[in-house]
């Protein structure tokens, strides 16, 4: 109704989960590489969850384009079902016959059994998508277990996939499940959206739905934010009514008032006192990423007021989206703005973390990281943090020359990284790095990163170790980082298709090594052309080491490359194999 009154081809803010709006923020990433890790060789039972409305099934929707060749998928989006129910349903998907209105669980087990060893003896997976899986019964989740059983003395025949709501980490805590919670090999909870990670959401669809001018004010976008508390399905409720009650008043821009009255539409009255006290503050001297300069913050970084979750950044680092750049907040608006230390000193802060789980083991309690910055343990000198990264390469950080770290340790053939993420970042790139945590007085203090594991850090103090529960350290982090990896002897850190020489002679050879090829046995059939072929390569290989699946070598696709290659040289970050980060 409203489409052609604001120059768009369609409705921005449908509910149905089209991937073509799929907004990417930093935890739908991570999201999104767990499912496609459940789809991979290494995939077993891999277990999302999420909150009504963050967009699971969307993400669902995306890994279903993205289906290698050599994967087959039954997708049950009805899971109120019996066991035998689930079970034809399933052969259903896979198309394999049993005698019509047969109610012999051994029946179908034994047909889909067949099946699966005639798609595995082909070079072929099966994976098992599960949606809405809070709503399965304990019987069932009984039956999916035992699924799992149906394996080879070298894998599992049947990857499963189980996507729902937060209440199935609960079930699949119970006593009665537990058989089946040791089984999961992944698992991962998807979270709303920050502030920033909301306004971009917004133009994001506004773009796609070919929007050519700004309609939202900034002020009426942070009420968005804050009415929705950065839930995908309440932002697009409330945004689509608001468009449909400007069109109505025959209104070019929306502001806060109408949001507030569209939200009272679709979602009920406006919450008394909502209002937050505002708490203001003036970020230090700090590191000036891309990425922080976007306003992109490390997942679990929050505000807890109340029942509203306000994400942690600075006036200076407002997130650029167009049009909005320099827009003054309109009258009345809270500054929903606090440092890592108001955050975590706040009567009302709760040390953030992907489930809410306690740590286990770790650091003793006692070990407060804010009193070891206070106490001096950690330099604020970066030169001194390079020079213990550094030794972590077994490299003299004194002997090197030049203007700047970076420039010191390109002497050393070693290239800086500089991005903004959280402790699954981490644990993907797996080297040592440098973070910048925020003390109470804000003061900034680069501290290396040594070691990683599940649940704890390994930080390293000026002349001091500890390990620390990686949610403690949490609310010091803005998700800033720098690690250090060996730049590949090639002369290009950019490689895509098109693309023809030397450096894809090299990229072949590295393919092959990271997929146990010999890559001696075919050098005089080597194309030095980077075709679409090797680009399927590149693709299946950065799916499977977490890296954005688009076909373009770039630095995290090369570090993924160096540590495929197994070179002895190249200090980890993880104690185990990179897989055990998840």
């Amino acid at each position: 109704m409203y489409s052609a009154y604001f120059g768009l081809s369609e409705n921005p803010f449908t509910l149905t989960p089209d991937p073509r709006f799929l907004f990417m923020s930093e935890r739908h990433r991570e999201a999104l590489a767990h499912l496609l890790y459940g789809m991979g060789e290494k995939g077993g039972f891999v277990l999302l969850t999420g909150e009504v409305g963050t967009g699971k099934t969307t993400l669902c929707r995306s890994v279903l384009e993205q289906v290698p060749g050599d994967v087959e998928v039954a997708l049950i989006l009805n899971p109120k079902q019996s066991a035998t129910e689930l079970v034809a349903s399933l052969c259903d998907e896979l198309n394999i016959a049993y005698p019509e209105g047969t109610q012999s669980l051994k029946v179908l087990i034994d047909r889909l059994n067949h099946h699966l060893l005639k798609i595995h003896s082909s070079g072929r997976r099966t994976v098992l998508i599960i949606d809405e899986a809070q709503n399965l019964s304990v019987d069932v989740l009984e039956q999916i277990r035992l699924l799992t059983n149906l394996e080879t003395p070298t894998r599992k025949l049947l990857q499963i996939l189980l996507i729902g709501q937060p209440e199935l980490q609960s079930m699949m805590a119970e006593p009665e499940l537990r058989q089946l919670g040791q089984r999961i090999t992944a698992r991962y909870h998807l979270t709303p959206l920050l502030l920033p990670e909301t306004l971009s959401y917004i133009q994001h669809r506004l773009e796609v739905s070919g929007c050519k001018r700004q309609i939202f004010t900034r002020g009426a976008l942070r009420r968005v934010h804050k009415l929705s508390k950065g839930v995908p399905r309440l932002i697009n409720t409330i945004c689509d009514r608001a468009l449909l009650g400007a069109y109505a008043k025959r209104q070019e821009r929306i502001n806060r008032r109408l949001i507030r009255k569209a939200a009272t539409e679709v979602i009920g009255k406006y919450p008394a006192g909502s209002r937050s006290k505002a708490v203001s503050w003036t970020r230090v001297a700090g590191w000036t990423t891309a990425a922080a300069a976007a306003g992109i913050l490390a997942a679990g970084a929050y505000l807890y007021h109340g029942q509203v979750a306000w994400p942690v950044f600075s006036k200076q680092n407002r997130l650029a989206v167009p049009g909005l750049t320099g827009d003054q907040p309109e009258a009345g608006d809270p500054a929903e703005t606090a440092t890592p230390a108001e955050a975590a000193g706040s009567a009302d802060a709760v040390p953030p973390g992907d489930t809410g789980d306690t740590p286990s083991g770790g650091a003793p309690e006692s070990i407060d990281p804010f009193e070891l910055l206070l106490a001096g343990e950690a330099d604020r000198d970066m030169n001194s943090a390079f020079a213990m990264l550094t030794q972590c390469w077994g490299i003299r950080y004194g002997d090197l020359s030049g203007k700047t770290p970076c420039d010191r340790v390109a002497a050393a053939g070693l290239s800086c990284m500089k991005g903004s993420g959280n402790w699954t970042t981490l644990g993907h790139l797996n080297r040592p790095a440098l973070i910048e945590l925020v003390g109470r007085d804000g003061t900034p203090h680069p501290v290396l990163v040594k070691a990683l594991t599940d649940d704890e850090a390994t930080l390293v103090l000026g002349h001091r170790q500890v390990t620390l529960p990686r949610n403690r350290i949490d609310p010091l982090w803005y998700g800033d980082y720098i690690v250090l990896w060996k730049r590949p002897p090639i002369g290009s850190t950019l490689l895509k298709k098109g693309d023809r020489g030397r450096d894809v002679l090299w990229l072949r050879a590295k393919l092959d090594l990271a997929e146990g090829r010999d890559p001696g046995q075919e050098d005089q059939t080597l194309s030095p052309l980077f075709d679409e072929a090797l680009e399927e390569r590149v693709i299946e290989f950065q799916r499977t080491h977490f890296v954005q699946a688009d076909g373009i070598v770039g630095e995290q696709t090369l570090i993924q490359l160096n540590e495929a290659a197994g070179d002895p040289a190249v200090p980890l970050l993880n104690r185990g194999p990179s897989e055990s980060i998840l």
